[in-house]
């Protein structure tokens, strides 16, 4: 058996937004390659996902298991290798978090099956299935080929792909029993602990405004600020700013930061450097301004602003805010 496979991740009885960019970019393979695209959920009560999903895919495997109720790598491997054994995908796809980074090499390694892991790419080649990867500080495309192989998994950086995809299926739904016969005791879950939260979470903001080396000065933020208030935005930045110490670390957007999707991204003073745009290059709308004609950030923005700005920045303001009175 072929097809492509999605692992779904979900948190606390949510799907996590990774496994939706996951199904666009698998629906796009098994397009290319005339195979199935198939949604695989563990979990403990796995049909409390399974409406969430089936528009996404041709086909859905569930495997349920009170064992299977909270994440845990030695669990999904027992069961995901009974599967996948048996089944045999092309391509598994996982996203690359915390789950994935700790869970995807293990499989590779009980299936014996290469894997390509952080990918920001996966398409149909020549010789079949080929994967993309950031490598010296993402300021390197890698071309990765898996040398005919039948089967191969690939995690997937989150952000590279829009969540937003069209419902194309209805999928059918198969449940599979659980391959455990015992209780694994090696590692178990004891509570889920919340990572401290910082005073916002810009990749929750709808608009964000974001400052870079260009604002100046910590004096100079408060005029980013005012826009970002007129807007109802949330206000973000680049590292120099960071590494400045005049806005906080979860402030920051890039690779060494945060990656971010808003519906409009409105970049000050920012020059644009392949670790700040690699976090926000798949953001609806992007707005630049920036004195130098030259910027890279001009690449990647859809409407471009070339001049001060400390002249533009009141002008915004006060527009948006006769917008919003």
């Amino acid at each position: 058996m072929s097809g492509i496979w999605v692992l779904i991740e979900h948190r606390r009885g949510e799907i996590r937004e990774i496994s939706y960019e996951m199904l666009g970019k698998g629906r796009m393979v098994a397009e290319k390659l005339n195979q199935e695209l198939s949604a695989v959920i563990l979990a403990s009560d796995a049909k409390a996902y399974v409406d969430k999903v089936k528009k996404y895919a041709s086909k859905i495997l569930t495997i349920e298991d009170k064992q299977l109720e909270q994440y845990n790598a030695l669990t999904y491997q027992a069961v995901l290798s009974a599967l996948a054994t048996e089944k045999a995908p092309s391509l598994l796809l996982m996203g690359h978090t915390s789950y994935g980074m700790e869970f995807a090499p293990r499989l590779s390694a009980a299936l014996k099956w290469p894997l390509a892991t952080d990918c920001v790419d996966v398409e149909v080649g020549n010789d079949g299935i080929e994967a993309t990867r950031k490598m010296y500080s993402d300021k390197v495309n890698a071309h990765i080929g898996f040398r005919g192989a039948k089967n191969c998994l690939v995690t997937l950086r989150s952000g590279s792909f829009p969540a937003e995809i069209d419902a194309a299926y209805d999928g059918e739904v198969m449940s599979v029993p659980s391959p455990l016969t015992t209780e694994i005791q090696a590692r178990k879950f004891i509570e889920f602990l919340e990572a401290a939260a910082g005073e916002v979470d810009i990749t929750r903001a709808d608009i964000l405004v974001s400052v870079g080396r260009g604002i100046g000065d910590a004096e100079n933020i408060p005029l980013a600020e005012a826009l970002a208030k007129a807007l109802g935005a949330t206000l973000s930045c680049s590292r120099p700013v960071v590494d400045k110490k005049w806005l906080p670390k979860e402030r920051q957007v890039g690779t060494s930061g945060k990656t971010v999707k808003p519906k409009v991204y409105i970049a000050l003073g920012i020059s644009g450097a392949f670790q700040h745009v690699a976090g926000m290059k798949n953001s609806g709308t992007i707005i630049a301004v920036n004195k130098d004609p030259k910027a890279p950030i001009f690449n990647v923005a859809q409407y471009g602003i070339v001049d001060d700005l400390f002249k533009v920045l009141p002008a915004l303001t006060e527009k948006a805010k006769a917008l919003r009175a």
